[in-house]
Protein backbone atom coordinates (compact mmCIF):
# COMPACT_ATOMS: atom_id res chain seq x y z
CA UNK A 1 0.00 0.00 0.00
CA UNK A 2 1.17 3.45 -1.16
CA UNK A 3 2.00 6.10 1.91
CA UNK A 4 0.01 8.56 0.64
CA UNK A 5 -3.23 5.47 1.14
CA UNK A 6 -2.51 4.50 4.79
CA UNK A 7 -4.67 5.82 7.33
CA UNK A 8 -5.42 5.91 11.20
CA UNK A 9 -5.64 2.15 12.17
CA UNK A 10 -4.42 0.69 9.15
CA UNK A 11 -2.06 -2.48 9.07
CA UNK A 12 1.09 -2.02 6.92
CA UNK A 13 2.79 -5.41 4.86
CA UNK A 14 4.67 -3.44 2.32
CA UNK A 15 7.85 -2.25 0.83
CA UNK A 16 9.39 1.35 1.63
CA UNK A 17 12.40 3.20 1.26
CA UNK A 18 14.42 4.32 4.56
CA UNK A 19 15.11 8.24 3.90
CA UNK A 20 16.30 8.64 7.16
CA UNK A 21 16.55 6.62 10.40
CA UNK A 22 17.75 8.09 14.25
CA UNK A 23 18.58 5.82 16.73
CA UNK A 24 17.12 7.33 20.07
CA UNK A 25 16.03 6.92 24.26
CA UNK A 26 12.65 6.79 25.24
CA UNK A 27 11.98 8.39 29.01
CA UNK A 28 12.04 5.01 30.34
CA UNK A 29 15.88 5.18 29.19
CA UNK A 30 14.87 2.22 26.16
CA UNK A 31 16.81 2.77 22.76
CA UNK A 32 14.35 2.80 20.15
CA UNK A 33 14.63 4.07 16.26
CA UNK A 34 13.04 6.78 14.86
CA UNK A 35 12.39 6.25 10.92
CA UNK A 36 11.34 7.96 7.64
CA UNK A 37 10.16 5.86 5.32
CA UNK A 38 9.25 7.18 1.89
CA UNK A 39 7.77 5.93 -1.40
CA UNK A 40 6.81 7.74 -4.61
CA UNK A 41 3.51 8.87 -2.76
CA UNK A 42 4.91 10.63 0.40
CA UNK A 43 7.00 9.78 3.63
CA UNK A 44 5.88 8.91 7.22
CA UNK A 45 7.54 8.65 10.12
CA UNK A 46 7.93 5.36 12.31
CA UNK A 47 9.20 4.20 15.44
CA UNK A 48 10.45 0.67 16.22
CA UNK A 49 10.14 0.56 19.50
CA UNK A 50 11.44 -2.78 20.71
CA UNK A 51 15.12 -2.57 18.92
CA UNK A 52 16.29 -6.33 18.21
CA UNK A 53 19.76 -7.56 18.00
CA UNK A 54 20.90 -6.83 14.18
CA UNK A 55 18.23 -3.74 13.72
CA UNK A 56 20.24 -0.93 13.58
CA UNK A 57 22.52 -3.01 11.02
CA UNK A 58 19.42 -3.78 9.12
CA UNK A 59 17.77 -0.47 8.88
CA UNK A 60 20.06 1.93 6.91
CA UNK A 61 19.18 4.95 5.05
CA UNK A 62 19.07 4.47 1.77
CA UNK A 63 17.66 0.52 2.33
CA UNK A 64 14.50 -1.18 0.97
CA UNK A 65 12.73 -2.91 3.58
CA UNK A 66 9.63 -5.24 4.01
CA UNK A 67 7.60 -3.51 7.02
CA UNK A 68 5.11 -5.18 9.25
CA UNK A 69 2.80 -2.57 11.03
CA UNK A 70 0.61 -0.11 12.36
CA UNK A 71 -0.72 3.29 11.84
CA UNK A 72 -1.87 5.54 13.97
CA UNK A 73 -2.65 9.24 14.45
CA UNK A 74 -0.15 10.68 16.89
CA UNK A 75 -0.15 14.71 17.86
CA UNK A 76 -2.82 15.11 14.78
CA UNK A 77 -0.51 13.75 12.26
CA UNK A 78 0.23 9.63 11.16
CA UNK A 79 2.84 7.51 12.28
CA UNK A 80 3.64 3.95 11.70
CA UNK A 81 4.39 1.39 14.94
CA UNK A 82 6.83 -0.47 12.98
CA UNK A 83 6.81 -4.39 14.20
CA UNK A 84 9.17 -6.09 12.35
CA UNK A 85 11.28 -5.39 9.27
CA UNK A 86 13.17 -7.21 6.37
CA UNK A 87 15.70 -6.09 3.99
CA UNK A 88 15.18 -6.47 0.26
CA UNK A 89 17.18 -7.31 -2.27
CA UNK A 90 18.36 -3.59 -4.24
CA UNK A 91 18.87 -5.43 -7.26
CA UNK A 92 16.28 -5.54 -9.63
CA UNK A 93 14.34 -2.68 -7.20
CA UNK A 94 12.68 0.00 -9.27
CA UNK A 95 13.56 3.25 -7.36
CA UNK A 96 10.85 4.94 -9.14
CA UNK A 97 8.53 3.96 -7.01
CA UNK A 98 10.61 4.95 -3.85
CA UNK A 99 11.83 8.14 -4.78
CA UNK A 100 8.86 11.07 -5.34
CA UNK A 101 9.33 13.07 -8.39
CA UNK A 102 8.49 17.14 -9.21
CA UNK A 103 4.77 16.97 -10.55
CA UNK A 104 5.61 18.48 -13.40
CA UNK A 105 7.34 16.32 -15.89
CA UNK A 106 11.12 16.80 -16.27
CA UNK A 107 11.06 17.47 -19.69
CA UNK A 108 8.48 20.10 -19.46
CA UNK A 109 10.32 22.11 -16.45
CA UNK A 110 12.97 22.11 -18.63
CA UNK A 111 11.53 23.59 -21.68
CA UNK A 112 10.08 26.21 -19.48
CA UNK A 113 13.88 26.56 -17.77
CA UNK A 114 15.12 27.53 -21.52
CA UNK A 115 12.11 29.66 -22.17
CA UNK A 116 13.22 32.18 -19.72
CA UNK A 117 17.17 31.74 -20.45
CA UNK A 118 15.93 32.94 -23.31
CA UNK A 119 13.84 35.65 -22.44
CA UNK A 120 16.83 37.63 -20.10
CA UNK A 121 18.24 40.33 -22.70
CA UNK A 122 20.93 41.54 -20.25
CA UNK A 123 23.75 39.58 -21.92
CA UNK A 124 25.97 39.82 -19.35
CA UNK A 125 23.29 37.54 -17.34
CA UNK A 126 22.25 35.40 -19.61
CA UNK A 127 25.62 33.96 -20.16
CA UNK A 128 26.88 34.07 -16.71
CA UNK A 129 23.52 32.16 -15.96
CA UNK A 130 23.99 29.65 -19.09
CA UNK A 131 27.59 29.66 -17.86
CA UNK A 132 26.46 27.50 -14.65
CA UNK A 133 23.76 25.77 -15.58
CA UNK A 134 25.77 24.38 -18.71
CA UNK A 135 28.52 23.06 -16.21
CA UNK A 136 25.99 21.16 -13.69
CA UNK A 137 23.11 20.72 -15.98
CA UNK A 138 22.45 16.79 -15.14
CA UNK A 139 22.35 17.22 -11.08
CA UNK A 140 20.47 20.72 -11.65
CA UNK A 141 17.77 18.77 -13.51
CA UNK A 142 17.50 16.09 -11.35
CA UNK A 143 18.68 16.85 -8.02
CA UNK A 144 16.73 17.48 -5.00
CA UNK A 145 16.37 21.19 -3.11
CA UNK A 146 16.61 19.62 0.12
CA UNK A 147 16.70 16.46 2.36
CA UNK A 148 13.08 16.99 4.22
CA UNK A 149 10.52 19.39 4.14
CA UNK A 150 10.43 20.94 1.08
CA UNK A 151 11.37 19.81 -2.53
CA UNK A 152 13.25 17.21 -1.52
CA UNK A 153 12.09 15.22 -4.61
CA UNK A 154 13.32 14.00 -8.05
CA UNK A 155 14.03 17.18 -10.13
CA UNK A 156 13.08 19.68 -6.61
CA UNK A 157 15.64 22.01 -7.69
CA UNK A 158 14.29 22.56 -11.12
CA UNK A 159 10.78 22.64 -10.14
CA UNK A 160 11.68 24.86 -6.86
CA UNK A 161 13.65 27.40 -9.06
CA UNK A 162 11.72 27.65 -12.03
CA UNK A 163 8.52 28.31 -9.96
CA UNK A 164 10.72 30.75 -7.96
CA UNK A 165 11.19 32.20 -11.69
CA UNK A 166 6.96 32.47 -12.65
CA UNK A 167 6.43 34.26 -9.36
CA UNK A 168 9.40 36.79 -10.22
CA UNK A 169 7.80 37.37 -13.83
CA UNK A 170 4.65 38.14 -11.85
CA UNK A 171 6.37 40.46 -9.49
CA UNK A 172 8.37 42.42 -11.93
CA UNK A 173 4.86 42.90 -13.68
CA UNK A 174 3.49 44.68 -10.60
CA UNK A 175 7.00 45.99 -9.15
CA UNK A 176 8.10 47.71 -12.43
CA UNK A 177 11.48 48.91 -10.75
CA UNK A 178 12.83 45.59 -10.34
CA UNK A 179 15.16 44.68 -12.61
CA UNK A 180 13.48 41.43 -14.58
CA UNK A 181 16.57 40.29 -15.96
CA UNK A 182 18.02 39.94 -12.36
CA UNK A 183 15.29 38.79 -10.83
CA UNK A 184 14.80 35.54 -13.36
CA UNK A 185 18.93 34.56 -13.43
CA UNK A 186 18.60 34.84 -9.43
CA UNK A 187 16.17 32.63 -8.93
CA UNK A 188 17.43 30.34 -11.60
CA UNK A 189 20.56 30.00 -10.12
CA UNK A 190 19.77 31.18 -6.23
CA UNK A 191 20.31 27.10 -5.09
CA UNK A 192 23.15 26.38 -7.77
CA UNK A 193 25.57 25.45 -4.39
CA UNK A 194 22.74 22.62 -3.77
CA UNK A 195 24.26 20.44 -6.68
CA UNK A 196 27.19 19.56 -4.10
CA UNK A 197 25.96 20.48 -0.64
CA UNK A 198 23.83 17.44 -1.38
CA UNK A 199 24.10 13.48 -2.29
CA UNK A 200 21.18 13.12 -4.92
CA UNK A 201 17.85 11.99 -5.08
CA UNK A 202 17.84 8.93 -3.49
CA UNK A 203 18.42 8.50 0.87
CA UNK A 204 19.64 12.54 0.34
CA UNK A 205 22.27 13.69 2.55
CA UNK A 206 24.65 16.53 3.28
CA UNK A 207 28.13 16.10 1.69
CA UNK A 208 30.93 16.63 3.74
CA UNK A 209 31.29 20.09 1.61
CA UNK A 210 27.86 20.54 2.07
CA UNK A 211 27.74 20.19 5.85
CA UNK A 212 31.42 22.12 6.17
CA UNK A 213 30.85 24.99 3.18
CA UNK A 214 27.30 25.01 2.62
CA UNK A 215 25.34 26.05 -0.39
CA UNK A 216 25.09 29.36 -0.11
CA UNK A 217 28.92 29.70 0.22
CA UNK A 218 29.17 27.28 -2.33
CA UNK A 219 27.22 29.07 -5.07
CA UNK A 220 28.78 32.28 -3.96
CA UNK A 221 32.10 30.35 -5.00
CA UNK A 222 31.06 29.31 -8.24
CA UNK A 223 29.24 32.58 -9.58
CA UNK A 224 32.44 34.15 -9.03
CA UNK A 225 34.65 31.71 -10.51
CA UNK A 226 32.46 31.48 -13.72
CA UNK A 227 32.31 35.39 -13.78
CA UNK A 228 36.06 35.32 -13.63
CA UNK A 229 36.23 33.06 -16.45
CA UNK A 230 34.01 35.04 -18.43
CA UNK A 231 36.10 38.07 -17.88
CA UNK A 232 33.49 39.96 -15.64
CA UNK A 233 36.30 40.75 -12.95
CA UNK A 234 38.95 42.16 -15.33
CA UNK A 235 38.25 45.33 -14.44
CA UNK A 236 39.67 44.97 -11.00
CA UNK A 237 42.97 44.48 -12.69
CA UNK A 238 42.93 48.14 -13.84
CA UNK A 239 44.31 51.07 -12.45
CA UNK A 240 41.92 52.57 -9.32
CA UNK A 241 41.61 55.78 -11.09
CA UNK A 242 40.30 53.84 -14.71
CA UNK A 243 38.18 51.84 -12.59
CA UNK A 244 36.60 54.63 -11.49
CA UNK A 245 36.09 56.51 -14.71
CA UNK A 246 34.33 53.20 -16.08
CA UNK A 247 31.90 52.73 -13.38
CA UNK A 248 30.82 56.71 -13.85
CA UNK A 249 30.21 55.78 -16.80
CA UNK A 250 28.94 52.65 -16.48
CA UNK A 251 30.76 50.85 -19.19
CA UNK A 252 30.34 47.55 -20.50
CA UNK A 253 33.30 46.48 -18.52
CA UNK A 254 31.85 47.90 -15.39
CA UNK A 255 28.49 46.76 -15.93
CA UNK A 256 29.56 42.81 -16.22
CA UNK A 257 31.90 43.82 -12.98
CA UNK A 258 28.50 44.81 -11.42
CA UNK A 259 26.38 41.98 -12.44
CA UNK A 260 28.56 39.38 -11.21
CA UNK A 261 28.81 41.19 -7.67
CA UNK A 262 24.88 41.54 -7.50
CA UNK A 263 24.49 37.65 -8.38
CA UNK A 264 26.61 36.67 -5.96
CA UNK A 265 25.07 39.06 -3.07
CA UNK A 266 21.97 37.45 -4.12
CA UNK A 267 23.22 34.08 -3.16
CA UNK A 268 24.73 35.15 -0.18
CA UNK A 269 21.62 37.05 0.91
CA UNK A 270 18.72 34.71 -0.54
CA UNK A 271 18.18 33.30 3.15
CA UNK A 272 17.14 36.68 4.58
CA UNK A 273 18.28 37.18 7.59
CA UNK A 274 21.41 35.73 9.16
CA UNK A 275 19.97 33.73 11.88
CA UNK A 276 18.57 30.99 8.35
CA UNK A 277 22.08 31.11 6.89
CA UNK A 278 22.67 34.36 5.35
CA UNK A 279 26.06 35.70 5.55
CA UNK A 280 24.55 39.32 4.20
CA UNK A 281 21.29 40.53 4.34
CA UNK A 282 19.78 41.51 1.07
CA UNK A 283 20.77 45.04 0.49
CA UNK A 284 19.11 45.40 -2.92
CA UNK A 285 15.69 45.33 -4.57
CA UNK A 286 16.08 42.06 -5.82
CA UNK A 287 18.03 40.28 -3.37
CA UNK A 288 15.48 41.12 -1.08
CA UNK A 289 12.13 40.42 -3.49
CA UNK A 290 13.99 36.83 -4.23
CA UNK A 291 14.53 36.13 -0.13
CA UNK A 292 10.84 36.58 -0.25
CA UNK A 293 9.88 34.27 -2.93
CA UNK A 294 12.35 31.48 -1.85
CA UNK A 295 10.92 31.61 1.29
CA UNK A 296 7.29 31.70 0.68
CA UNK A 297 7.83 29.12 -2.46
CA UNK A 298 9.03 26.73 0.69
CA UNK A 299 6.35 27.77 3.04
CA UNK A 300 3.54 26.86 0.94
CA UNK A 301 5.48 23.08 -0.02
CA UNK A 302 6.27 22.75 3.74
CA UNK A 303 2.15 23.50 4.44
CA UNK A 304 0.99 21.05 1.44
CA UNK A 305 3.17 18.33 2.98
CA UNK A 306 1.91 19.27 6.79
CA UNK A 307 -1.91 19.29 5.68
CA UNK A 308 -1.62 16.01 3.73
CA UNK A 309 -3.83 13.42 6.04
CA UNK A 310 -5.38 15.99 7.81
CA UNK A 311 -9.11 16.37 7.64
CA UNK A 312 -11.12 19.68 7.43
CA UNK A 313 -11.64 21.00 10.29
CA UNK A 314 -8.65 20.17 12.11
CA UNK A 315 -5.15 21.22 12.68
CA UNK A 316 -1.98 20.03 11.60
CA UNK A 317 0.75 18.49 13.83
CA UNK A 318 3.48 21.35 14.90
CA UNK A 319 5.00 22.45 12.16
CA UNK A 320 8.86 23.03 13.32
CA UNK A 321 10.29 25.10 10.20
CA UNK A 322 7.28 27.28 11.09
CA UNK A 323 7.68 28.41 14.40
CA UNK A 324 6.43 24.88 15.80
CA UNK A 325 2.89 26.00 14.45
CA UNK A 326 -0.18 24.48 13.78
CA UNK A 327 -1.94 25.35 10.95
CA UNK A 328 -6.00 24.61 10.80
CA UNK A 329 -6.98 23.60 7.58
CA UNK A 330 -10.42 25.34 7.24
CA UNK A 331 -13.76 23.11 5.85
CA UNK A 332 -14.00 24.89 2.81
CA UNK A 333 -10.17 24.70 1.93
CA UNK A 334 -9.27 22.47 -1.61
CA UNK A 335 -7.52 19.02 -0.14
CA UNK A 336 -6.29 18.63 -3.66
CA UNK A 337 -3.88 21.25 -5.05
CA UNK A 338 -2.46 21.34 -9.01
CA UNK A 339 1.39 21.49 -9.22
CA UNK A 340 2.69 25.06 -8.71
CA UNK A 341 4.05 27.75 -11.28
CA UNK A 342 2.32 28.46 -14.72
CA UNK A 343 2.41 26.46 -18.01
CA UNK A 344 4.73 27.11 -20.36
CA UNK A 345 2.03 27.66 -22.57
CA UNK A 346 1.10 30.54 -20.15
CA UNK A 347 4.55 32.00 -19.37
CA UNK A 348 5.10 32.09 -23.50
CA UNK A 349 2.01 34.44 -23.80
CA UNK A 350 3.47 36.28 -20.88
CA UNK A 351 7.23 37.05 -22.21
CA UNK A 352 4.92 37.96 -26.03
CA UNK A 353 2.87 40.48 -24.11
Amino acid sequence: MMIKDLTDGTQVYGRYLIADVKKCVSNANKPYLSITFQDASGIMEARKWDVLPGDEELVQKGTVVYVVGNVLSYGNRLQMKVMSLEKVDDTHIDWSAYIPSAPVPEKELEAKLDAYLDSIEDEAIRFLVIRLLEKYKDKYLHWPAASRNHHAFVSGLLYHSVTMADLAAKVCRVYSSLNRDLMIGGTLIHDIGKVMELSGPNATFYTIQGRLVGHISIGQAEVREAAKELGYYAITELPQAEQDRLAKENAPEFHRYEIALQMEHIILSHHGKYEFGSPVLPLTREALAISLIDDFDAKMLVLDNAYSGVNPGEPTGRILSLDGRYFYLPRDAKTEHAPYGTSLEEELRDLDE
